[in-house]
This record gives structure tokens, sequence and C-alpha cells, in this order.
């Protein structure tokens, strides 16, 4: 295990990366970013929790470096980071994001004789605040040393496994729960295009209330996520494998995600569906 922690470095200012480095900040521990060319949106939210500023060169003074960046950009960060010598051996890198075992062990092979050690990370929850259940799943043979975060803001838990094990976690467990809201979506959208919406949302609420009180809380909670969510369906395939075993099914519901990402009339149906079964739950209206 790393005995203290200097300087962390969260490449990925989303939602996500910055939720967790503003506890690790909270915690009092040094986090910067490398902000260039990122947007103003995360930018700001980096400065709202007071991570600084850095360099890529920076990356060679980090004790610790964590990536939360969007599926497919996850095997470019590596290279970069990679790429980057580090200032003593044992530098941390751990890669915090939604890919298959196998894009994770394609991302080990890239620090190859380097000093760095990898290690596998899942992030399963939601940015880690007050309330909110937010676990970072890790393997590999360096997994421990991440344990040291445990101190500071974050809840850090092993996985017994090699490089992959932790990612193999994170797909069946995304595979079940994005799933779920991909299939909810779909069904939303078909029964809207027949006409049969209020229909729908009517006979769940008479039979499947609490499967309609989840799709009205994943459905919006998906909107601004799923240009991630298209990526990580296709990890998902990857990781499924032969289409025979389900493997297409995800790359359908990554162009599922795809079309509601672009698709500005598929994401209001989707909020109208949702708006008329919360008045049907409050029991405001209904057949």
């Amino acid at each position: 295990m790393v005995e203290s922690v200097g300087v962390v470095a969260v490449l990925g200012q989303g939602a996500m990366g910055s939720a967790v480095a503003g506890r690790m900040v909270a915690s009092g521990i040094d986090v910067m970013s490398v902000l260039e060319g990122r947007s103003a949106a995360s930018r700001k939210r980096a400065e709202a929790v007071g991570v600084r500023a850095g360099t890529w060169s920076d990356l060679e003074n980090a004790d610790i470096i964590l990536s939360i960046v969007p599926p497919s950009e996850a095997p470019a960060v590596a290279a970069a980071v990679a790429d980057i010598a580090a200032s003593k051996p044992g530098r941390l890198y751990a890669d915090c994001n939604a890919v298959s075992p196998q894009t994770m062990q394609d991302v080990a092979r890239l620090f190859t004789g380097t000093r760095d050690r990898v290690v596998d990370a899942g992030i399963i929850g939601g940015p880690p605040k007050d309330g909110t259940r937010t676990i970072i799943y890790t393997s590999g043979p360096d997994a421990e040393a991440l344990s040291v975060l445990g101190k500071h803001g974050l809840d850090v838990r092993v996985v017994d496994g090699p490089i992959g094990a932790a990612s193999a976690l994170k797909m069946s467990y995304a595979g079940i729960t994005k799933g779920l809201t991909a299939l909810g979506a779909t069904m939303m959208l078909a029964a809207t295009r027949a006409g049969a919406a209020a229909d729908l949302a009517a006979e769940l609420r008479t039979s499947q209330p609490q499967l309609l009180a989840w799709l009205t809380r994943s459905v919006p909670a998906m909107l601004p996520k799923a240009y991630r969510f298209d990526g990580e369906m296709s990890e998902i395939a990857a990781f499924i494998g032969e289409p025979a075993v389900g493997g297409d099914i995800y790359d359908g519901m990554a162009r599922l995600y795809r079309t509601i990402a672009t698709d500005e009339v598929s994401a209001q149906s989707l909020m109208a569906f949702v708006e008329a079964a919360e008045r049907l739950l409050a029991g405001k209206s209904g057949r």
C-alpha cells in the first residue's frame, strides 16, 4: 500500500471525476488535473471543488493518477500518461473507466517497461456525495496500493483477481442497471410512436409500480450521460463476446444511447413519458 499521498491527479473532470477529486481535496490531498483542451464546464467543476490546473508534464510528480474519462478516451489517456516518465518509481495509474477486461489489459500493456504500477478500477454508484453509495473496486497485483485513498473520503475495495477482474464486475453490474434503463427507454419510445404511452404507463403503475418508479428516476438521469453510455455498452458487448450469448444485445443498446444523445425528439419523448408517469404515481391522474 502507498503509505502517504502527496499529489493525486484526476484526469477527467466530469460529474464523477470532479466529485471524486472533491472528496480528496476536502480530506487535505493536493489534487490536480490537466484541463488543457477540456470544456468550460469541466474547468468550472474542477475549480469549484478546489482542483488545481496542471500540465501533462506535471504528471511525472504525481503519486497516484486516476483516469475517469469516457470509455472511448481511456486508451489514449493511458498512452499519454505512459509516455510521461515518473520522477520516482512506483507511480500508481488507476484506470477507473467503464471498459471491458480486454481493453483494461490493453491499457496495462501500455505501461510495460515503465516504472509505473497499474491498477484496474471500476466505479459502481453515482458521484460521491452525502447519502450516495459509491465504491471503487480494484484488482491486479497492485490493487491494495490504491486502498490508501480509503483514508481520504473514498470507499475502495479490492477484488480478488488479476487486471480485468474489477472491470468484469463493473461491466456485469452496468450491463444490468444501464441495460434495464435501455430496455425501458426502448419500450417507452415504441409505445409513444404507437400511441400507447398512456396505457403503458397506467398498466405499469398498476402491475409494476416499483419498476415504473425506478424508470422515472433512471431515464432522466441517463439523458445527459447517454453519450457516455454509448461507449460503455460497446465495451460490455466486447466483454460478453459472441452475439449468440448476448453481445449483440449491447451493440443495439449502444446504438440506442447514441440516438438518444443526438436526437432531441427522442429525449423529449422520454421526458414526456416520465412526467406523465410521475403524475400517475402521485395519484394526480390516471385511468
